[in-house]
């Protein structure tokens, strides 16, 4: 099973690769989170924010295809990898999304990851009205 790749399935498995190194690219996030020995996997998830269900499900369907074609050579071994959809990544063409999936990979495998992001009003004010 080491050699083959296997889809994620189960959201226990999404929320550990939370954990994992991320990468972001102007059309998505990857993240990468060792997986104790179960081969190379990836998922994909994109929101709701990103479109209705064609955008997401085509968005969907380009990423899973970038990720068959790159991750037997440029994938992490033993890891999950997950593409997390961004705004602007459905029009974004198919050559630049691999080679940025590519760097993002290499990255990744380096253990380069980029910080994680600062939510939107986490600016360390209380919330409330401030009696």
């Amino acid at each position: 099973m080491a050699d083959t790749l296997s889809i994620i399935r189960k959201r226990a498995d999404f929320l550990a690769a939370n954990r994992g190194v991320r990468v972001a690219r102007p059309g998505f996030v990857l993240l990468a989170h060792p997986n104790g020995g179960m081969g190379k996997r990836f998922g994909v998830t994109v929101t709701k924010k990103i479109g209705n269900a064609v955008i997401r499900n085509r968005m969907k369907r380009r990423f899973r295809e970038l990720l068959r074609a790159a991750l037997p050579g440029a994938g992490l071994a033993d890891h999950d990898h997950v593409l997390i959809g961004r705004e602007g990544g459905v029009e974004r063409d198919f050559a630049l999304l691999g080679e940025e999936l590519a760097a993002a990979l290499a990255r990744a495998s380096a253990g380069k990851g980029d910080p994680p992001r600062r939510r939107p009003g986490s600016g360390g004010k209380p919330h409330g009205r401030g009696r």
